[in-house]
């Protein structure tokens, strides 16, 4: 599968079945966050085959079930920490799907103190995505339009129009999709609008689907 094929085929998936990760896919998973924690500076890992950071009475609410897999996202404390678990959780999210994985990401719906034991006491819990064999693919939600979050009048490069194709399949909270794109100094530039408590997460998360499919870099 192609990383844009992943892109169109990763749906957010809450039940899961028992059938462990393979050790080759943990070792690709496990390079992989290497990768993304050297180029970041984040603190980012993936804990496997432990139900303890999904049994809460959240995650029962929020209709997680066998959970046995999960990505920490976490780093040192710093302005766009929230922006950097995005970006990068993507793109091991993706990568996930391309070896045959699922996925969800979650703010609230884990055991945060089970969770929290994984990390050092200097470091800060943005997001937890869980990771295994789903039940099944997960659905589309409906979203925005182009018109809805390009802001750039006239025609779009093709590039362009890629990349704002590919940010309007990434997962935000709520399914809110606060972001708009346009052009600054022939750069494209992504920008959220109003706050919110995961606005930023959501917002590398765009930046990294919309860079993946253009090609291109943004403000």
């Amino acid at each position: 599968m192609t990383t844009l094929k992943a892109l169109e085929e990763r749906h957010s998936v809450r039940n899961y079945s028992e059938r462990p990760i393979p050790e080759d896919i943990r070792y690709l998973l496990d390079r992989l966050v290497e990768e993304c924690n050297e180029e970041s500076g984040l603190r980012i890992r993936i804990c496997y085959d432990d139900p303890d950071g999904f049994d809460s009475r959240l995650a029962h609410y929020g209709k997680f079930r066998n959970v046995r897999n999960y990505i920490i996202l976490a780093g040192y404390k710093g302005d766009d920490i929230d922006e950097r678990c995005g970006y990068y959780g993507e793109k091991i999210v993706i990568k996930a799907q391309q070896y045959g994985l699922n996925t969800c990401w979650t703010a609230l719906t884990f055991n945060k103190n089970m969770v929290k034991k994984r990390l050092n006491p200097q470091e800060k819990l943005c997001m937890v995505i869980a990771l295994g064999y789903g039940e099944n693919q997960g659905v589309p939600h409906q979203g925005k339009s182009i018109s809805d979050v390009v802001v750039t009048r006239g025609k779009m490069p093709d590039w362009f129009q890629r990349g704002v194709e590919a940010a309007l399949l990434a997962p935000t909270a709520m399914n809110q999709q606060k972001f708009v794109i346009g052009m600054r100094n022939g750069e494209p530039a992504i920008r959220i609008k109003g706050a919110g408590p995961y606005t930023k997460v959501d917002l590398g998360i765009v930046r990294y689907h919309f860079e993946l499919a253009s090609g291109r870099k943004t403000c």
